[in-house]
């Protein structure tokens, strides 16, 4: 026994060796003891840890489980138990897996004749999915469809969508480019699989650009995709004339236009002129389509070709109750003139032009000859109540570009009923000033003792692709003005500014008029009293 149990005595440790880590073992066991109530042992640690350590779930994913099912079942098509063809291609696939789709899951269990098929000849009847690649649907809710896919050859054919719709049954994660995102929606969309048509949309949302834009939002429309249509509409609304774009303006259609400039939240750049003169350039564009220059010349070669057409064709007639003219009467209809004609140079313009119908400049003109008369004489010095309705359909658009910080301060022309309102940008602060009599002003400035408007002042900043960087708002306010007095609308953190900054307004100077006329003997009434 002794020299068995000599063997398992380690050799590099003799007896006085052993006795001295007994004796070692002892004295920190000791030490251990007179620490207790202080700390905790150093030992007992490492062992807490080591327990934690083996307590811990360590989860690491199966490469091949996935894989396998993708590549075996899906691409080899081993174990097959049923065949899909369209358009000449085939598809070996599992009922199993097809009945993940809501399309062939109805087929299957139902008493249809394809529920016993081995073999299902699959029709393609949404033309958005074409094997040349191009739509042939006509343009639809106010964009150019066959445009959008021609440009950026978005699809490659039905068999590559239905390829990567029939493989998302087969794994769990999916990869979706952004130029083949609407043939494979419109795959998914015929296949009802809705988790694959909610990552087309976020894929489509991440992906809005002056390309793709107007195809995104016609085609959100056909497959009821509301919050990708709310984005693209969003970007439109602030990248129209923000970012002016020749071939985004040929894609616009006259439905998705309207929703555009009747809309308050438009980002309008300088004043309601430069509206005017955005839509003007656009018109020209969808008639001639072909059109090719740099952006600095589409207005000099749009006012050019309503010259020449004038001239040529002797006409008289408002461009808008020609033939040609009246797909775009709706769009115009919502310029707001009122903001145009109260500048005089502006109105020349108009009458030069002769787009649009006389009638629209009679009835604004005299809207605006009575507004002026109620500012002057009926005591109306402004919006005093919430109105938001009224703020949201006729409120004055205008905003400024400033290009890097710095100080800034500027006026919108036009006559705004004596109301001269200095804008200033310093110290990233954002001033209103009601001037009267500290700065000359170009026109007649009210010397009222307050003067009442509403406003929405909005900043944002963009990335080269349009997308909002950062934006502020101050939502809709009301603001009462003693005469040159000076209110800090925003104050703006460093952190979050990035140049160039857009400056977005908003106004409403005078209160909304009421539809009531006099009586025949207010007249009367009024010239025995001012007599």
């Amino acid at each position: 026994m002794g020299s068995l149990a000599s063997k398992f005595q380690s050799p590099s440790q003799g007896p006085e060796e052993a006795a001295e880590g007994t004796g070692g073992s002892r004295r920190h066991g000791s030490e251990c003891k007179k620490r207790k109530r202080n700390t905790k042992c150093d030992c007992d640690s490492e062992h807490d840890e080591e327990d934690d350590m083996l307590d811990t779930p360590r989860r690491k994913k199966l490469k091949s489980t996935s894989k396998y099912i993708y590549q075996t079942l899906f691409l080899n098509g081993e174990n097959s138990d049923i065949r899909i063809c369209a358009l000449g291609q085939e598809w070996n696939l599992h009922k199993v897996y097809l009945c993940q789709s809501g399309y062939f899951s109805s087929m299957f269990s139902g008493s249809w004749k394809e529920s016993n098929m081995m073999e299902i000849n699959l029709e393609i009847p949404d033309q958005n999915i074409d094997t040349e690649g191009e739509s042939r649907r006509e343009p639809n809710n106010g964009c150019n469809l066959v445009s959008f896919f021609t440009y950026s050859s978005l699809l490659s054919g039905v068999c590559a969508a239905l390829q990567v719709v029939f493989g998302s049954l087969y794994r769990d994660d999916v990869l979706i480019m952004p130029n083949r995102v609407i043939s494979i929606l419109a795959a998914a969309c015929m296949l009802q699989l809705d988790g694959l048509i909610q990552q087309c949309g976020e894929t489509m949302k991440e992906n809005i650009s002056a390309k793709t834009a107007c195809g995104y939002y016609a085609c959100a429309s056909i497959y009821g995709l509301d919050s990708v249509m709310k984005k693209c509409l969003e970007w439109l609304l602030n990248n129209l004339m923000t970012h002016q774009n020749a071939d985004l303006m040929k894609e616009l259609g006259a439905e998705v236009m309207e929703l555009l400039i009747q809309s308050s939240d438009l980002f309008v750049m300088q004043v309601e002129m430069d509206v005017y003169t955005a839509l003007k350039k656009w018109m020209f564009l969808q008639l001639n389509p072909s059109w090719d220059g740099p952006i600095k010349q589409l207005l000099a070669d749009a006012d050019a070709w309503l010259c020449k057409r004038r001239t040529d064709l002797c006409e008289k007639e408002p461009f808008l109750n020609t033939e040609e003219g009246v797909p775009f009467r709706s769009v115009f209809r919502l310029v707001r003139l009122q903001y145009i004609i109260n500048d005089l140079a502006s109105a020349r313009i108009l009458e030069r032009d002769n787009i649009l119908p006389p009638e629209w400049l009679t009835a604004m003109y005299k809207n605006q000859w009575f507004a002026m008369l109620r500012t002057e004489f009926d005591n109306d010095n402004g919006p005093q109540e919430s109105n938001k309705d009224e703020f949201e359909q006729n409120s004055m658009r205008c905003g400024r570009k400033l290009s890097k910080d710095g100080d800034y301060c500027w006026r919108w022309t036009g006559f705004n009923f004596g109301f001269d309102l200095l804008v200033t940008y310093t110290n990233r602060f954002i001033v209103f000033k009601r001037n009267t009599l500290s700065q000359p002003c170009g026109g007649a400035v009210s010397l009222q003792a307050r003067r009442h408007l509403a406003y929405r002042l909005r900043l944002a900043s963009f990335d080269s692709r349009g997308k909002l960087v950062c934006s502020r708002s101050t939502g809709y306010q009301l603001l009462t003005l003693e005469k040159d007095q000076e209110y800090v609308v925003m104050n703006l953190d460093s952190r979050l500014l990035s140049f160039p900054l857009y400056v977005c307004c908003n106004f409403l100077y005078t209160s909304p008029h009421s539809d009531h006329r006099p009586d025949s003997s207010e007249p009367e009434s009024a010239a025995r009293a001012a007599s």
